[in-house]
């Protein structure tokens, strides 16, 4: 059979539900069409049908697609998604059937043809052998921001849509994580949609709507919605936090949520934290750190200079205990060497014991240095902090002994800066007194960002001029070993990692009393 005998194929997008919104180019597609084909249950009833009825001619041939299930309780030796599969391929041949005998068919579909839509099963096995076009409808998003009158999403904000069908913990996160949300397909799936938005902390904002713009419509607070009275066509709204300001937070005042935004910008955030940044009304940190969270309107940012942590907590807890939701910014993991205890020190006066205070983890400096260089802290490992400005070098110098006597993994933070430029060089003295010459350190320098360099020497070698405060030092045990290893480009690169298995007697494993010289 020719091409041109063929028949055409439209997806035809109805709206939502109420016929007014469909196009005009839906409806002539539809009149121009010998097949009308929609979905619907085992009860026979379509709402697709029922939105175009007005548009159906006696003189058409309709062909009813029935799904053979409608939850995932199922007999079929494929289970649920054999069954689904099935029933595809069997309605796509109807379909085909008229198409080869030169006949236009309109899949009718609800909202928009491609948009969590039952056509689309038929057009990915339909339209790479037939002329086909699809007619974008509204979708239930549209109308349900225009029936609760108000923004989805402004400016930068981001938008995210979810079914409902996902696990509670990705749900959690994506909500966490997102400026505004919709949540799909309810139904059965209300009361874990539910606790996703509750424990994310969205549930405040959350709105209901049911059936937008069809008969039995209804909007609500979601908070206030009675799980048993949930059916599939309704969604779970997060609007946009800019037109719509948050509702209060769940304390009667504010909060303090202490945050790591990992060694570098957005890719190192984790979605509870992109959470607590965006619900908060106030941002206080060190300039640098604030200057990788992006503006929001509305949102207030007090920034300052990196020595001033204390003042940093105190004002941090009195916008708190005024009723604003704080966000303190850190780098890194807010718990190691970093923000979360100036905060926890100054919370533990009484003027501020009723203060909430939660700290959110993030990527360490020393587990993103350690990535990009391999696994280096594959086995135990110390972190060390070579900073005298709030302990003295004779405790520093202690630990480093006891960590390289035991034959620690060294994570060195804050190993030298334009005021401390002797640390490092009297660590390497210290460390060579335990270590063999040979053994591995890596240099990890702005791990992340613009200017990020990843470089193994040996530990004699270490220089001090090459380390700064954006540098990182992983030092290897006697047992951490490096190889060379093609990149896949035609280059290559040096792998560092310390094997999770320690010998009984390291000098009589039958591997080298010291490690293999770096880049050996």
């Amino acid at each position: 059979m020719s091409e041109n005998s063929k028949g055409r194929l439209y997806g035809v997008g109805l709206g939502p539900g109420d016929p007014e919104l469909m196009t005009m180019r839906a409806a002539r597609a539809i009149a121009e069409s010998d097949v009308v084909a929609y979905h619907s249950a085992r009860h026979g009833r379509s709402i697709a049908r029922a939105i175009a009825a007005e548009h159906i001619r006696p003189d058409h041939v309709e062909e009813a697609l029935v799904y053979p299930v409608t939850t995932e309780t199922t007999d079929h030796p494929g289970g649920y998604r054999g069954a689904l599969d099935e029933f595809y391929e069997e309605a796509a041949a109807r379909l085909a059937a008229h198409l080869d005998a030169g006949r236009t068919v309109a899949v009718l579909a609800e909202g928009d043809p491609l948009f969590y839509g039952s056509y689309m099963h038929m057009h990915k096995r339909l339209a790479d052998h037939y002329a086909t076009e699809v007619i974008p409808g509204v979708t239930s998003v549209s109308a349900a921001a225009a029936r609760l009158g108000t923004p989805l999403a402004e400016a930068e904000e981001v938008l995210t849509i979810l079914p409902g069908t996902l696990p509670e913990e990705e749900l959690t996160a994506r909500l966490a994580g997102t400026d505004s949300a919709v949540v799909m397909k309810l139904g059965r799936t209300y009361p874990t949609v539910r606790r996703a938005l509750d424990r994310s902390g969205r549930l405040p904002e959350a709105r209901y709507v049911e059936r937008a713009t069809m008969s039995g419509e209804r909007t609500a607070p979601l908070a206030e919605v009675d799980a048993d009275s949930v059916p599939y066509f309704s969604l779970a709204v997060v609007p946009s936090r800019i037109g719509n300001p948050r509702p209060p937070a769940r304390s009667e005042g504010g909060e303090v949520v202490v945050v790591g935004t990992g060694p570098a910008g957005p890719l190192w955030l984790t979605p509870e934290t992109r959470g607590a940044l965006a619900a908060a009304t106030d941002l206080v940190g060190y300039t640098t750190y604030l200057d990788r969270v992006p503006t929001r309107p509305g949102q207030c940012r007090h920034g300052s200079d990196n020595k001033v942590e204390a003042e940093r907590a105190e004002f941090a807890l009195d916008l708190a205990r005024r009723g604003h939701r704080v966000a303190v910014v850190s780098g890194g993991d807010p718990g190691v060497f970093a923000m979360a205890t100036a905060v926890l020190e100054a919370a533990a006066q009484e003027e501020y014991a009723d203060i909430p205070v939660r700290v959110l983890p993030g990527v360490t400096a020393a587990n993103a240095a350690a990535a990009r260089a391999g696994a280096p802290l594959g086995h135990d490992y110390a972190a060390i902090s070579l900073s005298d400005r709030l302990k003295p070098w004779d405790v520093i110098a202690e630990r480093l002994h006891a960590a390289a006597s035991a034959d620690l993994v060294l994570a060195l933070y804050n190993p030298g800066s334009r005021s401390r430029t002797w640390q490092v060089g009297k660590a390497r003295e210290l460390l060579l007194e335990h270590r063999a010459p040979d053994t591995p350190v890596v240099l990890g320098r702005d791990i992340g960002g613009p200017e990020e360099s990843v470089r193994v020497v040996r530990l004699a070698d270490l220089d001090p001029a090459a380390v700064d405060m954006r540098t990182i030092l992983l030092v290897g045990s006697s047992q951490t070993r490096t190889a060379r290893r093609g990149t896949g480009d035609g280059g290559s690169e040096e792998i560092v990692w310390t094997p999770r298995r320690y010998p009984e007697d390291p000098g009589a494993s039958g591997a080298p009393e010291g490690p293999g010289a770096p880049g050996a």
